[in-house]
């Protein structure tokens, strides 16, 4: 078996920052706790609560709203001080609902205990992952229980486990497999009730030995179970990479995992599984790391929903004296988003925080050129696409050639063809903002078609 797949970089990985501290518990001390209504993949969850209604930890605030939804859960105690727009991560106002955290985190009723599963059904599985609001914490947010109902599960071949934390910078899974693999185990064992004839591999990368050793030992004697310890290479974590090196299966972005008999989750997210399904906690916090060469003391959190990015910094230690943030970025340098303030509220899929003190894309923008010709950026395209060729039809305008003769649609936005271009081109800034305005101009000719 091939344990890697096509193209990929060596990214410095920088994991040393933060690698070795452990997760440690964060609650933040009485104050605002912001929940946004649309931290997933879908239509935005629909309020339940109104200004000065009492919750709960572990109490939903918005339900569901429509297929491709998720339910938003209270990670703390108090009052609901408003349901009103809120600035989030991505910069924008959102709808959100603000609780006034007292500070005792008193659970609802029955959280945390013991479920009995021995006569659960499947259905009675999905509806839970729903009722906990679970969404794919590997950073896309797909709702987990939509992603579990696939039309044939008894062709799903392959459940993965993605333990790869392939981005640079991030431990937080690391930690969460060395500490909780039992944790992770009882998820993928839950989720592989559904799938009769599936095989369930947890694939992480190689640098983790730790990990691999845990997670081993956490799956020992269960049946069709297995660890695969993958070559270390960016984006090893990314869906499809997996399922070209575990399933020997390549597909194009028109078709889901599914169709090719995978299903995918974070390990985070069958963490979640378990918790939710055999513990009665829905999803109202999940590990994130804290890091980068401006931090003070980084580190790995089992962060609440609702908290600030500012908050978790100071229980870094702030920044390093004399040391200035350069760049803040929701997740790492090479999928993570840049955010402009840390008082915003960590989300369900917010993965990291990481502050650098030198800024790549400041430095890159002064060095840029014309393209060269080179043809590093085909070659390290983990879809085997032409990102200089992309780039030209782009700046012709030519859609036409961009989607249906480069397959431009295809590209995951991994940053590949960005960090290796010599000639510094934002070619992956290029491909996202273009496949943005595609897909809305799409849904514009479908909106008018319906009228």
């Amino acid at each position: 078996m091939n344990l890697t797949f096509r193209g990929g970089v060596h990214p410095k990985g920088r994991k040393e920052l933060s690698r070795e501290a452990p997760l440690r518990r964060f609650d933040p001390q009485p104050g605002e706790m912001v929940y946004p209504l649309a931290q997933h993949i879908g239509k935005p969850a629909k309020a339940i609560v109104k200004k000065n209604d009492p919750v709960l930890v572990g109490q939903k605030l918005a339900d569901a709203d429509g297929f491709v939804s998720a339910c938003v859960i209270s990670s703390c105690s108090g009052k609901v001080k408003a349901v009103e727009k809120r600035r989030t991560i991505a910069g924008t106002m959102t709808e959100c609902v603000v609780v006034e955290n007292d500070g005792k985190y008193t659970p609802i009723e029955g959280l945390g205990q013991k479920q009995d599963l021995s006569g659960i059904t499947g259905q009675e599985i999905l509806n839970r992952v729903k009722e906990a609001g679970i969404i794919g914490l590997g950073g896309a947010g797909f709702p987990t229980h939509v992603k579990l109902a696939p039309k044939a599960p008894e062709k799903i071949k392959y459940l993965i486990a993605n333990g790869a934390e392939c981005e640079p910078y991030i431990t937080c899974n690391d930690q969460l497999m060395r500490s909780s693999p039992e944790g992770i185990v009882e998820g993928l064992e839950i989720a592989l009730r559904l799938y009769p004839n599936a095989e369930c591999v947890v694939g992480i990368e190689d640098n983790k030995p730790e990990a691999i050793a845990a997670m081993q030992k956490a799956v020992s004697g269960k049946e069709r179970m297995r660890v695969l310890p993958l070559h270390t290479k960016y984006p090893q974590g990314g869906e499809r990479s997996l399922i070209r090196v575990i399933a020997g299966v390549d597909y194009p972005v028109s078709m889901l995992p599914a169709d090719v008999g995978c299903i995918v989750l974070n390990v985070g997210t069958a963490y979640a599984i378990g918790r939710a399904v055999a513990w009665n906690e829905p999803l109202f916090e999940h590990v994130l790391t804290v890091t980068g060469e401006a931090v003070r003391v980084p580190g790995n959190f089992i962060a609440r929903d609702g908290t600030t990015f500012a908050q978790l910094l100071e229980a870094c230690g702030g920044l390093k004296d004399g040391v200035e943030a350069k760049k803040a970025l929701s997740g790492g340098p090479m999928m993570g988003v840049a955010v402009g303030s840390l008082d915003v509220p960590i989300q369900k899929n917010t993965n990291a925080l990481t502050l650098l003190a030198a800024d790549p894309v400041e430095k890159a923008e002064k060095d840029q050129t014309f393209c060269l010709h080179c043809g590093r950026c085909s070659t390290v395209c983990p879809n085997g696409l032409v990102p200089a060729l992309m780039a030209d039809a782009i700046h012709m305008k030519n859609w036409e050639r961009y989607e249906h003769k480069l397959y431009g649609l295809e590209c995951i936005a991994c940053g590949c063809c960005t960090y290796i271009c010599p000639a510094r081109r934002p070619l992956t800034q290029l491909f996202k903002q273009t496949k943005a305005e595609i897909m809305a101009r799409k849904r514009a000719e479908q909106a008018g078609g319906k009228k």
